[in-house]
Formats: C-alpha cells, sequence, structure tokens
C-alpha cells in the first residue's frame, strides 16, 4: 500500500502546487479598467460555452452509466467508475479554465512591467491546468485502487475510469475545438483579409468569440485530452500486469508480483508530478524577445523535468525490486516525448528551414504557400513515427508488452510541465488581443506578441507530444485488450495470436474498417468548423454593413460581441455529438456484428492512419500558423502585404486541421481502444453476429 500512498500524497502535493500558482496569478494587477471590461467579457463567454456543453454531458454520461450498468458482464461498479472518470476530466478542464480566463488581464498587465514577469504570470496561469491534469489523474486512480484492490473484477472496473475520461475528452476537445476555429476563421477572414485591419482589432464583431475559443478549445479541450491519455497509458499498464508476472518472451520475472506491477506505473507517475514541479520553478526568461531565448526558457524546465524523472522511475524501479529491463523502456519512452516534441518545433517554428521555406513561397500566392505547407505537415509524420516504432521495438526487447505500455507513461511522465507550457499558450494569445483592444503602447504588444508567438510554437509542440503518446498509449490498450478478452474467454493467449492471421478475411475487413473511420472523423469535424464558420462571417459582415460608424471607428460605436459568442456556442454544441458519438458506436457495432477479431483489426487500421492524419494536421497547420507570424515581423512585405494575404489564407485553412480535427484524433483512438478493453469480457460471450 505504501507505492498508492506515495501516488497519492504527489496528487496532493501537485494540487497545493497548482493552488499557490494560482494564487500567485489572481493577486497580480489586473490592469486598467478597458482592459478588465475585454477580460469579463471574454471569462463570460468560455463558463457560459462550458455551462452548457457540460450540461449535455451530464445526461450523456448518466445514459452511458445506465447501460453499462445493465449489460451482463459488465456491472455497476464499471458505471460508478465510468462516473468517477467523467467527472475527474470535466474538474480538470472547468479548474484550468477557471483560472486562465483571469490570467489573461493580469499577463497583459504585467507585460507593460516586463517581458519576464509577462512570462511569469502567464506560464503560472497554464502551470495551474497542467498540475490539475496530472494531480487529478493520480488521485483518482489512487482512490480506485484503495477501494476496489480487493474485488476479483478490479481489472474490468479500473477501464471504467478511463472510458468516462476519454467520452468527456471527446466531446470537449471537438466542441471546444470547432468553437476556437470558427470564430478565428471567421475574424481573420473579414477583419485581416477582407477588411485590412489589424488582428483582435475591436471593430471585428468575432474577436471576443476568437479569444473564449481560445479557453475552451486549446485550455479546456486540450486539458480533456492530455487527462485521459494520462490515465489511460497507467490503466494499460495495470491491466498488462500479468505479463510482468512472468514474462514467457524473456523467459523471466519482470516483477516480484502482480500487485508490484500495479504499483510501478504508479510511482512512476507520481515521480513525474515532483519533476514537472521542479522544472516548472525552473522557467525564467531575460527581456530579449528573441524566440530562442524565450524557447530555451521553456526547455530548460522541459528538459530539468525530463532529467529528474529518469533518476526518480530508477529509484521506482528498484525500490519495487523490478527487473532493470523495465527502467530501459520507461526511458525509452521518455526520451521519444522529448525527442517527438522537438522535431515538432523544428517543423513549425519560424527559427527553423521548413516554416521559412513556407513563408517564402507566400510571395507567389495562396496555393504554394498551402501546398508546400501541407508538404510539411506530410514529411513531419517521419520523426515521430520513426521514434514511435524505436520505442515500442527497444521497450518490448526489455520488458515485453508490459514495457510497451510502461514506455506510454514514460512518455507523459512530465505531462505537468508539457501540458503548462501548452496551455501557457492560448494566455498569452489572449493577453495580446486585450493589449491590442485596449490601445496600450506598442512596446507592450511587442512583448504579448514574442509571448504569443512563442505560445504558438510550444502548442505546436505540445500536440506532437500529445499525439505521439497516444500512439504508445493506444497501442499498449490495444494489448490490454486482446489480453482482457483471452482472460474472459479462458483461452490461452498465444492460441488467440495463433488463430490471429493478418490474411484472415476478419482482420483485413477490421482493418480497412479502423483506416476510414479516421477519414470520416476528420471530414465530419472540417465540416463543423466550414458550417460554423460560414455564419460567423456572415454575421460580422452584416454588422460591418449594418451598424454605422463601426468600421470608421467612431467614439462610442461597437460591435455586437455576443452575437458572435452565441452563434459558436449553439453550433460547436449541436456539431461536436456526431462525431463523438461516432466514436463511441463503432468499436461496439465492428465487436458484435464481426467479432473480436475484427475490432483488433479496426484498432490497428484506426490507430496506423488516426496517428498519420494526426501529425499531418498538427504540423501543417501549425507551419501555416507560424509562417504568417514571421511575415508579420517584417518578412516579405510584412502586415498587410501580398504574402501576409496569402499566409493568411494558409492559417485559416490550418487552424481547423491543427486545432480541432488533429488533435481529436488522439482521443478518438484511444477512446475506441479502450472501449474494446471494456467490452471484452461482453464479447467472449457474443463472437460476433456475422
Amino acid at each position: 500500500m505504501v507505492p498508492i500512498l506515495i501516488a497519492a500524497i504527489s496528487g496532493v502535493l501537485g494540487l497545493m502546487v497548482a493552488g499557490f500558482m494560482a494564487a500567485y496569478v489572481l493577486k497580480q494587477d489586473e490592469g486598467s479598467e478597458r482592459v478588465r471590461e475585454i477580460s469579463e467579457a471574454i471569462k463570460e463567454g468560455a463558463v457560459a460555452f462550458l455551462g452548457r456543453e457540460y450540461r449535455i454531458l451530464v445526461v450523456f454520461v448518466v445514459v452511458v452509466a445506465i447501460i453499462l450498468g445493465v449489460v451482463p458482464n459488465l456491472g455497476w461498479l464499471l458505471a460508478v467508475a465510468f462516473i468517477f472518470g467523467a467527472f475527474s476530466s470535466g474538474l480538470a478542464g472547468y479548474i484550468g479554465m477557471h483560472i486562465a480566463v483571469r490570467a489573461n488581464r493580469r499577463t497583459a498587465a504585467a507585460a507593460q512591467k516586463s517581458l519576464n514577469q509577462g512570462l511569469r504570470v502567464s506560464f503560472r496561469g497554464g502551470a495551474v491546468m497542467g498540475m490539475c491534469v496530472v494531480s487529478i489523474g493520480i488521485l483518482g486512480l489512487s482512490i480506485l485502487y484503495l477501494v476496489f484492490n480487493s474485488h476479483p473484477d478490479f481489472l474490468l472496473i479500473i477501464p471504467g475510469y478511463g472510458f468516462g475520461a476519454s467520452s468527456v475528452a471527446i466531446f470537449a476537445r471537438v466542441g471546444g475545438g470547432i468553437f476556437t476555429k470558427a470564430a478565428d476563421t471567421g475574424a481573420d477572414i473579414v477583419g485581416k483579409v477582407e477588411q485590412g485591419i489589424p488582428e483582435d482589432d475591436p471593430r471585428n464583431a468575432a474577436v471576443i468569440a476568437d479569444f473564449v475559443g481560445d479557453n475552451v478549445g486549446d485550455i479546456a479541450g486540450m486539458g480533456a485530452d492530455l487527462f485521459e491519455s494520462y490515465v489511460d497509458s497507467i490503466i494499460a499498464t495495470m491491466t498488462l500486469g500479468m505479463v510482468a508476472v512472468f514474462s514467457t518472451v524473456l523467459g523471466k520475472e519482470l516483477v516480484p508480483d502482480e500487485p508490484t506491477a500495479w504499483f510501478l506505473p504508479m510511482l512512476v507517475a507520481a515521480g513525474g508530478i515532483l519533476a514537472s514541479i521542479i522544472g516548472i520553478f525552473l522557467v525564467r526568461v531575460g527581456e530579449k524577445t528573441e524566440m530562442g531565448a524565450l524557447l530555451n526558457a521553456l526547455r530548460r524546465g522541459t528538459f530539468s523535468a525530463a532529467i529528474f524523472t529518469a533518476i526518480l522511475s530508477f529509484l521506482a524501479v528498484y525500490f519495487l525490486k523490478a527487473d532493470i529491463g523495465i527502467f530501459w523502456a520507461i526511458l525509452v519512452g521518455l526520451v521519444a516525448g522529448v525527442l517527438i516534441g522537438e522535431s515538432t518545433n523544428f517543423f513549425t517554428s519560424y527559427t527553423y528551414k521548413p516554416t521559412l521555406n513556407i513563408a517564402e513561397s507566400s510571395q507567389t500566392g495562396g496555393a504554394t504557400l498551402i501546398t508546400t505547407g501541407f508538404a510539411n505537415g506530410l514529411m513531419s509524420t517521419v520523426p515521430p513515427i520513426i521514434l514511435v516504432v524505436i520505442a515500442i521495438l527497444v521497450a518490448y526487447r526489455f520488458a515485453d508488452i508490459y514495457g510497451v505500455a510502461i514506455a506510454g507513461i514514460g512518455m507523459l511522465s512530465t505531462l505537468g510541465i508539457q501540458d503548462a507550457t501548452d496551455a501557457y499558450g492560448p494566455v498569452a494569445d489572449n493577453a495580446g488581443g486585450i493589449v491590442e483592444m485596449s490601445d496600450l503602447p506598442p512596446e507592450v504588444r511587442q512583448r504579448t506578441d514574442a509571448l504569443d508567438s512563442l505560445g504558438n510554437t510550444t502548442a505546436a509542440t505540445g500536440k506532437g507530444f500529445a499525439i505521439g503518446s497516444a500512439g504508445l498509449t493506444a497501442l499498449a490498450l490495444l494489448l490490454s485488450y486482446v489480453l482482457a478478452y483471452t482472460k474472459a474467454a479462458r483461452i490461452e493467449l498465444a492460441d488467440f495470436l495463433a488463430n490471429s492471421s493478418l490474411l484472415d478475411p476478419l482482420v483485413i475487413a477490421g482493418i480497412f474498417l479502423g483506416v476510414m473511420l479516421p477519414a470520416v472523423f476528420c471530414a465530419m469535424t472540417l465540416n463543423a468548423v466550414g458550417k460554423t464558420s460560414f455564419s460567423i462571417i456572415n454575421e460580422v459582415r452584416r454588422q460591418f454593413r449594418e451598424i454605422k460608424g463601426l468600421l470608421e471607428g467612431e467614439e462610442g460605436v461597437k460591435p455586437d460581441y455576443s452575437k458572435t459568442v452565441t452563434i459558436c456556442t449553439t453550433a460547436a454544441i449541436k456539431q461536436m455529438l456526431a462525431p463523438g458519438l461516432m466514436t463511441i458506436v463503432s468499436p461496439v457495432i465492428v465487436g458484435v456484428l464481426l467479432g473480436p477479431l475484427a475490432l483488433a483489426g479496426f484498432l490497428v487500421g484506426a490507430i496506423a492512419s488516426g496517428f498519420i492524419l494526426a501529425v499531418t494536421f498538427s504540423n501543417a497547420g501549425g507551419s501555416w500558423d507560424n509562417a504568417k507570424k514571421w511575415i508579420e515581423t517584417g518578412a516579405y512585405g510584412g502586415k498587410g502585404s501580398n504574402a501576409h494575404k496569402a499566409a493568411v489564407i494558409g492559417d485559416t485553412v490550418g487552424d481547423p486541421m491543427k486545432d480541432t480535427s488533429g488533435p481529436s484524433l488522439n482521443i478518438m483512438i484511444k477512446l475506441m481502444s479502450i472501449i474494446a478493453l471494456v467490452i471484452a469480457p461482453v464479447l467472449a460471450r457474443f463472437p460476433g453476429i456475422l
């Protein structure tokens, strides 16, 4: 029980640090009356959206819990774990966004003093999200263990927690992504392209909705995404614990007993929380606004956290008397995560050649810029896939399939600081917009622009990190599903694998269906953004046309910001349902109709296809965004030039790819995998209708 208590204590410590960060942010200067007015409008819109979204999710969670409770071989304990997971995910997202919408005004005020103070306030605002995700996640799993560990079906109950977290995440990510990108696209097309007015100009009716979207999509949505990655990776490793007791592949014991196999991932995660806390306090910067200096400030924190995590992971392996091969599996996952983040940075930051080439192509128009950017997105898939493959092979060599699962935990172990660097971006972006709308001095806007540009890079790096971890976690869940099915069906794993030929028509059918689903999911989410953007664009045009003196900037004339927020909220809530429900229902239909073998092939196809599309979409969108940022520094004619107009088009095309469809695929492949794990006992009784 000592390791579980250590894990729980680390979760409590993480929440205390989150509380300290929140208190620090809230006691900072809130700025002028105009700054507070704008920030309050953003907060009201974000809270209203989250309230409507959560009310719908409560109904969904209750309905699914009832279904889980009445289905044979599942039961009410699984339903309780499902509700607990959904509540924990929603709570983490709400707390993180609650602080973020209050940190933006304080960051704007802090940037008037110095760049370092602006970074400190915005980063600590984002750190609340990061620490809440890991702390609530590990506390929730610790509570479940303490309550249910003596139950004979413990390993069939605990996946319900991940199912609940993933279910909330898919709707939060899709709904928030539709909101933020529809508002952003509408604001950019009418404002910067058609009217030629600056970004975040207060005359634009969509700017407040854009700021609201940053919070509901890139903070609450991303937080839910990473929360379910975190808990799913731990659950997958715990489910594979019996493999670690004696590995037939390696011919030796990897851990002394099965409880040790459950404790180890919890201890590794606990060490990651402690390391992330240290890393967060190491982030500071001077007054240089160069991207390199700002990136180095964040790298100091993330790299330090990775080093401390490696040391603490070794101590966990040693303390539990586990085989040293498990440590090497953890280490390879940790290193792969860091390298995937750096790879994403290379392909999306304007300090490197790929994004500079995209910016250069803007000189000949939007078509060449989009072609170059999409090619960059496709090429960027090479490093993360190779790194994940190496991590899988090395981890399997040292610790069997248990090693593959725990490598995913190694990759996610520094999530506390990784999510902090990601959530920091929207806070800085909001602050820059508030500065623009408040007519603060140009040097303040210069500082917030530097923080915003860094936020674009860290957001892209965070998405790359999330995608890489999603691939390993989904694979671990796939392995857990196979193991859970064979156990429930009372057949030997070797016999199941021997009958699972890749040439089996059921496997091939499952693979093709799995490959198809991420493409359909992307089409649905992109269309949702397109439809909502259409409504926003027409509303902004209407206000420019009908509100006299608005475009001319006459004193006292303001756009109707609440109208665009309402349009985005209504459309995003409506459009998020179909992709989310399709993700949840698809593995159930495939499993029930075609059987467990086809479902395994389905997951293989979905994981592979989803991984490729997620990397491509996220990195293409990130590089288009930063190519625009580079041009806005003065390159190729700067703001208002033909090159800039082409770059804005590329940015608006890439926005829904990098902030809606791409990140949502991370959740999609994990959610389908954990649903398969949850329904494995049912499939053991009903092996396929067709």
